[in-house]
């Protein structure tokens, strides 16, 4: 089937809007946000107020307003998530790096000596993966390392500052070596096992985020595992519920990286931060699979109490 519809006028797509029951109580400023905010981006976050798609129809009273309103949250949170997985990030480069080059050396991440790895051929892609990353790098420490040794990659504790979130989740998740993982996950007080599935989803998150797509009301499609018995009493503050389906919604993935957030970064504010913006802009939080009053719980309740 051919596609043959003719592109419409941010005028026409208002109209559009408006003849499927969405109401405007300033049609100049929708049509301005129109203009500078795609219409299939929109869609994303007004297809929960439709009562039909087949022909296209808004429940009575749907305001634009309304979507946009969620949609300026979203970009908001996109943002004040990725201030959280930066922080994330940025600790696990320095405690793979660090516990990995005390027990094998400066170069031992390369290696597959003492059954460091689990699958030789992963490692070869993930090094020619780093290679890359390397020779693109800008950075002076890159240059400074290129101008003075011969190895053709940096230790551990170099190479992890051009390395992506993606690259060192596969390189954690490839290690064999159990003491590695383990002091690694220690840090954190999560179980090793807990940890790699943690950080696959957390880089899906990420690029999520990084792209500008929406998280309110997303389906997650690179589900997180559920934290085990570490940290005690972390479980207590995660929400499934299957019928809505709300292991595959972001709620579960923020009470983990607070509880991140307060190992890395004891005086932040991430949690009131979080609250604010939700209070800010009176969203719909169940759609991001969050319990009723879900600030009373004991992980959210601590940090909105300062």
């Amino acid at each position: 089937m051919e596609f043959n519809k003719p592109a419409k006028s941010f005028e026409d797509q208002l109209e559009l809007l408006a003849s499927r029951g969405m109401c405007f109580s300033d049609k100049e400023k929708a049509v301005h946000y129109l203009s500078h905010i795609n219409y299939y981006r929109l869609e994303a976050y007004w297809l929960p107020f439709e009562t039909s798609r087949n022909p296209h129809q808004f429940a009575d009273g749907t305001q634009f307003e309304t979507i946009l309103n969620h949609y300026l949250f979203d970009r908001e949170f996109r943002l004040h998530l990725l201030d959280a997985i930066e922080r994330i990030e940025v600790s696990f480069r320095t405690q793979w790096a660090y516990h990995i080059s005390h027990a094998y050396g400066p170069h031992g991440y390369l290696a597959n000596t003492k059954g460091l790895r689990k699958d030789e051929r992963r490692l070869f892609k993930d090094i020619a993966d780093l290679k890359e990353h390397v020779e693109r790098s800008d950075e002076v420490f890159i240059k400074h390392y290129n101008d003075n040794y011969d190895e053709e990659l940096p230790p551990a504790w170099v190479s992890c500052e051009v390395m992506s979130l993606g690259l060192l989740s596969r390189l954690y998740a490839n290690l064999k070596a159990y003491n590695v993982r383990r002091n690694i996950s220690k840090t954190y007080e999560f179980d090793e096992g807990f940890l790699e599935g943690f950080l696959e989803h957390i880089t899906y998150v990420r690029n999520v985020c990084a792209h500008h797509s929406r998280i309110w009301n997303r389906h997650l499609t690179k589900k997180m595992p559920l934290p085990r018995g570490k940290p005690a009493g972390l479980r207590d503050n995660i929400y499934v519920d299957s019928a809505n389906k709300t292991e595959h919604k972001i709620y579960n993935t923020l009470v983990v990286v607070q509880h991140l957030m307060t190992v890395i970064c004891p005086e932040s504010n991430w949690a009131k931060g979080l609250a604010e913006l939700i209070k800010k802009y009176d969203i719909d939080y169940k759609r991001m699979g969050f319990p009723l009053e879900w600030e009373r719980l004991p992980l959210w309740q601590f940090e909105l109490s300062k």
